[in-house]
């Protein structure tokens, strides 16, 4: 029986001018030549920083003393944290800040995205209106509030006097009021973000959905509760868990407006990493309270990752 042709060419020797480049070989190692950079790049600003601060972490490095000082301590710094009170009424402000920020953020934001998608002429200037200060500068946002919280001279403290408040709050000099007013600018600068997505995820809603809610004699607010809240619910997890984030690493406000002050008052961890690192030069004890964040966020993130699946399960 004579062999297939295909057997006799497997059968035949290796052609003598066949080399180890081939064809595909080079088009391999081209595409790994295209992609190297962006590797190269990530590690390089993602994957070494990690891992050093990692290791710094469980080091004593005096930012000033170069690499030389790095000395390993173990789990010191861990343990300094659990009673530094610095570090833990940024904590507590970090957490109040979230607590409220968050949830106050998306309320107003659903509220308003759905009174401009129902009942509001000339949508696009309001979505432009109220994302305009999401995208302008923090300083200049800074400078403004500044002014409008200002104790004496400021607008919102005079027209609190001309209403019949003879002692308003001191705002951002005030050691009970600091925090919250960073957290009235914080909601308003990014409440216009959270607007456009809103409207983005009511625009997917049908139309006839509402139509025939309206047929059966739903008001507005019952269509409100049981159609319109129950289809954005993957828009606002995504809102809560991009929140949840932007709320743990508020800096610019706090330190373009009160520096941390008065007296820690509207300190946050990230703010006492910015201090311990790079003015105080504590490298190592910085590097222990960014990993402490970190391990904050993906706590946090996992349990709403986790009740938004339990929600949608059942």
């Amino acid at each position: 029986m004579e062999l297939s042709r295909e057997m006799q060419q497997a059968a035949l020797p290796p052609h003598p001018g066949r080399k180890f480049w081939n064809r595909k070989r080079r088009e391999e190692l081209a595409a790994w030549l295209f992609v190297a950079p962006e590797v190269i790049g990530m590690l390089l600003v993602s994957v070494f920083p990690l891992v050093f601060s990692l290791l710094l972490s469980f080091a004593d490095w005096n930012l000033v003393g170069g690499l030389s000082t790095i000395r390993f301590i173990g789990l010191d710094n861990f343990r300094e944290l659990m009673t530094d009170g610095k570090f833990l009424k940024a904590l507590r402000n970090n957490v109040l800040f979230t607590a409220v920020t968050v949830p106050a953020g998306i309320v107003i934001a659903l509220i308003m995205a759905a009174v401009i998608q129902a009942k509001v002429y000339w949508k696009s200037y309001f979505k432009i209106a109220f994302f305009i200060p999401y995208i302008c500068s923090t300083v200049a946002i800074a400078a403004v509030w500044s002014a409008l919280f200002h104790p004496s001279k400021g607008p919102l403290n005079q027209f609190l006097r001309s209403v019949g408040i003879e002692n308003p709050p001191l705002w951002l000099v005030d050691t009970t009021y600091a925090i919250a007013a960073i957290m009235i600018i914080y909601v308003w600068q990014i409440i216009g973000y959270k607007i456009v997505i809103f409207i983005a995820g009511l625009s997917n809603i049908p139309d006839e959905l509402y139509e025939s809610a309206s047929i059966d004699g739903a008001t507005g607010i019952r269509q409100f509760w049981h159609i319109t809240l129950p289809l954005l619910g993957p828009t606002t997890f995504f809102l809560t868990i991009t929140s949840i984030i932007s709320s743990f690493k508020v800096f610019d406000l706090i330190k373009f407006l009160t520096g941390g002050g008065p007296d820690y008052a509207s300190t946050v961890i990230v703010y006492q990493i910015y201090e311990e690192g790079f003015q105080r030069f504590h490298m190592g004890y910085a590097a222990a309270m960014s990993w402490v964040l970190f391990l904050i966020i993906v706590l946090v993130t996992s349990v709403t990752w986790i009740a938004q699946g339990r929600n949608v399960h059942y």
